[in-house]
């Protein structure tokens, strides 16, 4: 039987700075290229989510106005059910806004914008210049250390809460907080990370990963040229 991926995006309408749908294509293409099967559906503001429909759940990055409705309309409509989702070992990956969103609170000045507090994490917006460049980092997701390249502007300073693991260690740029040395957030088959570009054009590798993780399959290589020399010049731009 031929495998059919199920992908979530949640929010898509909101939470799409930066290109982040590009994401979505990605993993469409990376499917179709196999003969595999792929299906879209979303799930946005004032909708409840089937925590048992998709087997990759996906939220990009907002501006701050579309992130405050999102925060409190994800924890009134879909917080239990993202814990459903993580706890059934299906994959979230949020990007940016989203990641943010991911863990307890998000403080913005007199400001706290709610998180579903799926993982360990706070976001401050302390005074300093925004966190902004390309962005390369060395992320070990069970098969060796690669390096995951991409492109970071955020205003927050991210906080990894005691035993949270990040998603990699910061090689070039910034990562959450620009003083730790580490980037995004990495419990289980939940994904954080502030690096847009958008994420997957620059590193297919770990689109196939995550199609692996969401399916339990092994995927047989393609023709990645294309694929490797956008990845080769992500780096190459942040300075790896």
């Amino acid at each position: 039987m031929t495998p059919t991926l199920r992908v979530c995006s949640l929010y898509p309408e909101l939470m799409n700075i930066y290109a982040d749908r590009g994401n979505i294509a990605v993993l469409r293409a990376r499917c179709e290229w196999r003969g595999m099967g792929f299906e879209l559906a979303a799930s946005s503001l004032g909708e409840t989510l089937d925590p048992d429909s998709a087997d990759l759940f996906y939220m990009g990055g907002g501006q701050d106005r579309d992130q405050a409705l999102v925060a409190r309309d994800m924890v009134d409509t879909k917080r239990d059910a993202l814990h459903a989702v993580a706890a059934r070992g299906a994959v979230v990956l949020a990007v940016c806004g989203g990641y943010q969103l991911l863990g307890h609170s998000y403080q913005m000045g007199d400001e706290e914008l709610p998180g579903v507090g799926l993982v360990d994490l706070r976001t401050v917006r302390e005074p300093g210049e925004r966190l902004i460049g390309n962005c390369a980092i060395e992320a070990d997701l069970g098969s060796g250390p690669r390096v995951i390249a991409g492109f970071e502007n955020h205003g927050g300073r991210t906080y990894l809460g005691d035993g949270e693991e990040p998603l990699g260690r910061v090689l070039k740029g910034f990562g959450n907080n620009g003083r730790d040395g580490f980037e995004g957030v990495h419990r289980g088959n939940v994904i954080g990370t502030y690096l847009h570009g958008p994420l997957l054009p620059k590193n297919v590798w770990l689109a196939d990963h995550l199609i692996e993780l969401a399916l339990d399959i092994e995927l047989g290589p393609l023709d990645d040229r294309m694929e490797d020399a956008a990845h080769a010049s992500a780096r190459r731009a942040a300075g790896i």
